[in-house]
């Protein structure tokens, strides 16, 4: 699956890394999450029976349930949203919102790296260099790596503690954050490796032709070897003009105005809280 990654200068030194949304996407791997017990006991089972030699039984089952532990989280987090003005659902899902608005911006990127990306497309302004485009992407995947797997091992170790607090008669917020965030830590480290490891192939693909925003070629040659190569490329550099013209018309004082933001997110298909987030962060 190909997957398109905008970035550029948001704040000062500050970038964005945002990916366009894909619906289609988020409703193909909502179709094959199962719903109830008994489909994901068969989905463990066909999972452990297989003769793939390419997937690990234990690793791909530990997937499946976690995305079906994610699939009820969600619709739980969907009837909090749609409760009554005043009833305390409305207010837990008030305090949710809050406790996801200190979430940071570039896990939120990392966790839009799926298992199911085989090819990034890489949209940028033509005023930055595309090889400081990949270093900046390359940090933030091996800056990922290390933190969220920290996180993730923390969050894991709270588990039992806020699990015991379900024997007093109120909604164990605790237990059901620290689990959101376990989950979030996760995705987070899967999509860093998954990122990491595109970006690592990149010496090997970068060199493949591709076409920028604004409709014309651009040659990738490898300056190392002064070669060019043919192979299908999993990571693409397209310069857009369009995006310099938006950053160019919205910069007030080396911090992107918020109509500017608006129109990049409509431009290049961005969520828009997401994208304020890196622009509001310290």
């Amino acid at each position: 699956m190909r997957a398109r990654v905008v970035v550029f200068p948001i704040k000062g030194r500050n970038w964005c890394f945002s990916r366009s949304i894909d619906h289609s996407a988020s409703n193909t791997s909502s179709a094959h999450t199962p719903s109830t017990l008994k489909e994901l006991w068969y989905q463990l089972r066909s999972t452990s029976a297989s003769s793939n030699a390419n997937i690990n039984p234990l690793h791909a089952n530990a997937e499946h349930l976690i995305d079906f532990v994610a699939n009820k989280m969600n619709k739980s987090w969907m009837i909090l949203e749609n409760a009554p003005q005043g009833s305390l659902k409305n207010r837990i899902h008030g305090l949710g919102l809050r406790l996801l608005s200190r979430v940071k911006p570039s896990e939120i990127f990392l966790k839009s790296i799926t298992k199911e990306v085989t090819n990034l497309e890489i949209a940028y302004p033509c005023s930055l260099n595309s090889r400081l485009v990949r270093r900046r992407i390359r940090h933030i995947a091996m800056r990922g790596t290390i933190i969220h797997k920290k996180y993730l091992y923390g969050s894991v170790s709270m588990i039992p503690l806020t699990g015991a607090f379900s024997v007093f008669p109120l909604p164990n917020i605790p237990f059901f954050w620290n689990l959101f965030r376990t989950y979030s830590h996760w995705r987070a480290l899967k999509g860093s490796e998954k990122l990491l490891q595109l970006v690592s192939n990149c010496s090997h693909t970068q060199n493949a032709g591709a076409h920028n925003l604004s409709g014309s070629t651009i040659e990738h040659d490898d300056s190392a070897h002064g070669t060019h190569n043919p192979r299908k490329t999993t990571w693409l550099f397209l310069p857009s003009e369009e995006l310099d013209e938006l950053l160019r018309g919205g910069d007030e004082s080396g911090v992107l105005s918020s109509n500017a933001i608006a129109d990049i997110c409509k431009t290049f298909d961005l969520n828009t809280n997401d994208v304020m987030k890196y622009r509001d962060s310290v």
